[in-house]
């Protein structure tokens, strides 16, 4: 079964932002990944805007052929964001000021008011949005509860046991078991977070995931051996 494949641009912006230009353009790069194989394009809008800006998100908002699934910290100032550009998917990550990369799941129990206001609002402006989770039961049985309809789960955990060649069987079987039962409380499932190619054709073992979101790797690896190879390579696996 085929799995989509999300390309997140936001190291794009970054490169970017480095020169305070307007080259490479990350809006350019994700029509390119999107004929290469791409299924929809990942922003992350961060508060201090350290790689995609208000402006990138206008910009993708208004390109039709390139869905996009904005993430956001779950606050008022980025729903209002959401709802004033309407994204095609929203996907709810925690964020700190100082993290260099998103560390973890969200805490849902800390945060549960002002998440399930995000989820209603946008549920009823029928934008789909997710909560970035870590695979774990009870993380799962909360996303449901509060409405959400999709979760896509940490992966980084695993993925770094994977690339030091560790055992990762334990992390592997949350993440399956997680995926499982938000399948079947009727959720879509989605997983991230640090993945490579060997990292990536492990987890398409569990038939539950629908989507992989990537970002770091490809970009990375698209310096060295160009993006039409790096996200082609993705799609074979993707498609087995």
């Amino acid at each position: 079964m085929k799995s989509r494949l999300g390309v997140n641009v936001d190291h794009i912006a970054t490169l970017r932002n480095a020169r305070g230009e307007g080259h490479p353009d990350p809006i350019s790069y994700a029509r390119q990944v999107m004929n290469f194989g791409a299924n929809s394009i990942t922003i992350h809008l961060r508060e201090d805007r350290r790689h995609i800006r208000d402006e990138d998100v206008a910009i993708f908002s208004k390109i039709k052929r390139v869905p996009i699934n904005l993430e956001m910290a779950a606050n008022n100032e980025m729903l209002k964001i959401a709802l004033k550009y309407k994204p095609n998917f929203v996907c709810i990550v925690p964020e700190k000021r100082n993290e260099i990369t998103t560390e973890g799941g969200l805490n849902i129990t800390k945060n549960k008011k002002i998440i399930k206001k995000v989820i209603s609002k946008l549920n009823s402006k029928k934008i789909r949005t997710s909560l970035f989770i870590n695979p774990n039961i009870k993380d799962v049985f909360a996303s449901k509860k509060l409405n959400a309809k999709c979760v896509e789960l940490h992966t980084g955990k695993f993925a770094l046991k994977v690339k030091n060649n560790k055992n990762y069987l334990v992390e592997f079987k949350k993440i399956k078991n997680s995926a499982t039962l938000a399948k079947k409380l009727g959720m879509e499932v989605h997983a991230g977070h640090g993945l490579d190619y060997k990292s990536t054709k492990i987890l398409k073992k569990i038939k539950s995931i629908e989507e992989f979101n990537i970002g770091h790797f490809i970009i990375g690896e698209s310096i060295m051996h160009g993006m039409k190879k790096v996200v082609t390579n993705f799609r074979k696996i993707l498609n087995k």
